[in-house]
C-alpha cells in the first residue's frame, strides 16, 4: 500500500509543478542572479537627471533597474509624473514600495519584479526612461529601447553611456557624476 501511494504522488508531482504557484521562498529570491550590485543614486544626481528629462505631470517615468524606487519617487513627488520601477530583486521592489508608502506616492507609482531583458517585460508606455546600468548592460538594452519606445521618448543614463553606436545628445556633470541624455527618434 505504501508504494502504490509513493507512485501516485510521483506521478502526480509534475502536475503540481507545471502550476504558476510561486512559494515564499521563491519570491524572494531574484528572477535570477542581477548583472550589478545596487548602489544607490545620490539625490542631487536625482534632482539632475529629472531636470535633464525636462520630466512634467504628463510623463511617465520608468526606471530600469529602479532599486529603492527613489527616481520615480521623485518624479511623482516634484513633478507630479506617474512612475513606473521595475528590479530583478526582490529585496529592491520591497524597498521601493515601502518608500512610496512613506512619500505618499502609491497613487503614483509601481513597482515590478522583472528581468528588464525579458521581452515580455513591457516598457513600451514610457516617455522617460532613466538607467543606472554599466555601459555593456546600456549597449544590451539599446536595441530593444530603440525598437520599442515611441518617438520622442526621452532616456536618462547615471554614470555610463551607450557607447559610441549611439553617441549621447547631451552630457552633464553634477556633484562629478556624469549624466547621458537621448531621445528615441523616429522608427527605422
Amino acid at each position: 500500500m505504501r508504494k502504490l501511494c509513493l507512485a501516485v504522488a510521483l506521478l502526480a508531482l509534475p502536475l503540481v509543478l507545471e502550476g504558476p504557484t510561486v512559494t515564499a521562498q521563491q519570491a524572494e529570491q531574484p528572477v535570477r542572479r542581477p548583472d550589478i550590485y545596487w548602489v544607490p543614486t545620490q539625490d542631487p544626481v536625482v534632482d539632475g537627471m529629472l531636470k535633464l528629462a525636462k520630466v512634467s505631470k504628463a510623463d511617465v517615468v520608468y526606471d530600469l533597474g529602479c532599486g529603492d524606487g527613489k527616481i520615480v519617487i521623485a518624479a511623482a513627488r516634484q513633478y507630479g509624473a506617474r512612475g513606473v520601477g521595475i528590479d530583478i530583486d526582490p529585496q529592491r521592489i520591497k524597498e521601493a514600495n515601502e518608500n512610496a508608502v512613506k512619500a505618499g506616492v502609491t497613487d503614483k507609482v509601481k513597482f515590478v519584479l522583472g528581468d528588464i531583458y525579458d521581452p515580455a517585460v513591457k516598457f513600451d508606455e514610457a516617455t522617460v526612461v532613466t538607467l543606472y546600468l554599466l555601459q555593456s548592460l546600456n549597449e544590451k538594452l539599446r536595441p530593444r529601447l530603440q525598437a520599442e519606445l515611441k518617438p520622442g521618448t526621452r532616456i536618462v543614463s547615471n554614470t555610463f553611456s551607450m557607447g559610441t553606436a549611439w553617441p549621447e545628445e547631451r552630457k552633464e556633470t553634477i556633484n562629478g557624476t556624469n549624466i547621458y541624455f537621448w531621445t528615441i527618434s523616429g522608427k527605422k
